[in-house]
This record gives C-alpha cells, sequence and structure tokens, in this order.
C-alpha cells in the first residue's frame, strides 16, 4: 500500500496506542489517557490536522522538553472575574481544558469568566475547548497567538502569528463551533493537501514569485500564506496577538518566534453563562429560525443545503465511529515507530 493511502483505525485503537507512547515520554497514567482523547477525538470528528497528524511532533517536544508532561497551570493573579493563570510550559491541551473548566467557573459566580494563560504549549485543536464549554451549557471565546508563520497584509516578512480563534454556541444537545485560523489554510491542512497531492479549493497564499496559488507545495515553500480576508485577518492576527499578551501577561508572538521552536504561547479562554439572561428560554429558538434561514440559501452549484460551522463535524463523527478513522500510512507508520 502507497505511504500516501489512508489506512482505517478504529477509535479504541489510536486512543490506546496514543496513551502508550505518551506515558514512554513521562506523562502520567491520568494525563497520557487525557491527552489521548483529546488527540483522539479531534481525530474523530474529522480534524485530523491537529488531531492524529500532530500527535507524533507533540511526543517529540515532550522528549525534547519544551512540553512538561508532569507541569500543573498554577494562579498568577485575579481581578474580578478575570484570572491569569502560568501554565508552566504543561501539555497545551490539559492546561487549556483547565483554563476552561476555570472559565465556566468565574461564569457561574457572575455571568462571565476569563482565564488568561502565559507560558504554555499548542492547544492543538482549538475547537476541543469550544466543544467542551458548549455541551455544558455555557458560550465560549478562546483564542491564542503562535510563532510568526504569516506576513503581514503586502508584505513578505513574517511577522504575524495566524492565532487560531473559537466561538462556540451551545445548541441542542451538541454546538455550533466556529474554529478558524487567521491564515486561509492552517499551516496542518496546507502539510495535509501536499501528502495526499492536492489541491486548495482558493488560493491559500503565494508562490516564491509573488504570484497567489493554491498550491500547498508552493506556499509552504514561500513560507507566505494568505491572511484569511487579506488585510482584514492580517488586521484580526495583530489584535489577538496584543490581547493574548496582554491579559495573559505572557509572550506576544515577536518573542515567541525568537525561541528555537514553538513554546511559551499565550491564551485566552472566555466562558459566558446565558442562564441569567431575561430571553434564556427562548435561546434555542432564537438559533433554530436563525440556522432555518441560513439552510435556505441557494448555491450557486446548485449542490446541497449550507451548512453550519461544526455541522459537519456531527456526520464525520458518525461515520468515523463506525467505520474507523482514516490516517495517511505514512502517519500511522511514524507514530508506530516512535
Amino acid at each position: 500500500m502507497p505511504a500516501g493511502d489512508n489506512i482505517l483505525i478504529p477509535v479504541n485503537t489510536m486512543q490506546n496506542e496514543f496513551c502508550q507512547k505518551l506515558i514512554r515520554v513521562g506523562f502520567s497514567e491520568i494525563k497520557a489517557k487525557q491527552c489521548a482523547e483529546i488527540f483522539t477525538a479531534s481525530s474523530l470528528d474529522g480534524i485530523y490536522t491537529h488531531g492524529v497528524n500532530r500527535f507524533a511532533a507533540f511526543v517529540n517536544y515532550s522528549k525534547k522538553g519544551f512540553v512538561k508532561p508532569d507541569a500543573e497551570p498554577s494562579l498568577k493573579n485575579g481581578f474580578g472575574n478575570i484570572e491569569q493563570w502560568d501554565g508552566h510550559l504543561g501539555p497545551g491541551p490539559l492546561n487549556a481544558i483547565v483554563a476552561t473548566e476555570r472559565a465556566m467557573q468565574l461564569a457561574d459566580r457572575s455571568g462571565i469568566g476569563c482565564v488568561a494563560l502565559s507560558n504554555t504549549n499548542h492547544w492543538m485543536r482549538g475547537g476541543t475547548y469550544g466543544w467542551h464549554a458548549a455541551r455544558k451549557g455555557y458560550v465560549f471565546i478562546g483564542f491564542t497567538n503562535t510563532i510568526a508563520n504569516m506576513p503581514v497584509w503586502g508584505g513578505v516578512e513574517r511577522k504575524l502569528g495566524n492565532n487560531p480563534l473559537v466561538i462556540a454556541i451551545p445548541y441542542n444537545d451538541e454546538a455550533i463551533v466556529l474554529d478558524m485560523a487567521m491564515s486561509q489554510y492552517s499551516f496542518g491542512a496546507l502539510h495535509q493537501a501536499k501528502m495526499r497531492n492536492e489541491k486548495l479549493a482558493v488560493n491559500g497564499g503565494f508562490d516564491i514569485h509573488g504570484n497567489l496559488t493554491n498550491d500547498p507545495g508552493m506556499i509552504i515553500e514561500s513560507k507566505r500564506p494568505l491572511p484569511a480576508g487579506y488585510w482584514k485577518g492580517a488586521g484580526m492576527a495583530l489584535l489577538l496577538d496584543m490581547l493574548a499578551t496582554i491579559l495573559s501577561g505572557g509572550l506576544a508572538t515577536h518573542e515567541i518566534s525568537s525561541k528555537e521552536v514553538e513554546y511559551g504561547l499565550s491564551q485566552v479562554f472566555i466562558a459566558i453563562n446565558t442562564s441569567g439572561l431575561a430571553s434564556s428560554s427562548s435561546v434555542n429558538t432564537i438559533l433554530e429560525n436563525i440556522i432555518r434561514d441560513y439552510h435556505h440559501s441557494a448555491m450557486t452549484d446548485g449542490s446541497g443545503k449550507t451548512v453550519y460551522p461544526g455541522e459537519r463535524v456531527l456526520a464525520t463523527r458518525k461515520r468515523n465511529l463506525e467505520k474507523g478513522i482514516p490516517v495517511l500510512l505514512s502517519v500511522w507508520e511514524e507514530i508506530s515507530q516512535l
């Protein structure tokens, strides 16, 4: 079977494999299981770029000491319903879950809670924390800065992070979840498309000659991904970096970029408790009416209905649970050999 082909991995097999690999690099059994569940859940939902495809890099960062398996986040400062925490370079997904849980606790106290986390690591799939909070009934807003990997609009040098933003709203028993980087395509998506020898659906960046292209390999080579919305995405990336740095008291993108690899990130987790709002009893009806109107939008190519952010995830999750999670053979072999 060619290395570019997919194989199907059952959910339990993937989670057990992840757990064993993490234990071998110093994770306690509890933390290994928690991390394995997060990586597997992202893969189950079809977010392979920040699930199974990122796992080997996460293990290697742990082996090299950039991720501290036994570190625990701690409170640095509190001001009303805003708290600043230090992640102590612990595993990004675990730090992020702690911060999300704490933001919800603060929201229970007076409607809204904000936890800003410094000195942490890549949170992997940002939507994880949106789904986590929304399933428990909270509106969630979260964002992170990153290493500089995107030029300013009209520029050549990488000065901005693609700084993902997550917005999640509870809906029925699931959620509506927007999880987007400030680049048109995340680097994980670019690398996945390149591995599969696929072109991007729309232009995603520039080639080395400054021409817009939908060839992921050319964009990776030039290191010039396209900001989503051109100057708007670039401006948003800048402001998210500023806010994450100010609120957390942590490092900005330009400081993270001076390190040998990406670590020591700054992140923000906001939870909103809508139960005390005058309109709380009608929230689901309001959302259903909005979605009904949204779904009635005619498609230019005459294809099926539009989908709201996170809607495709539900179908992908069901399919992958039944058939197994599709993984590139080369990716699974790398994980097996860790």
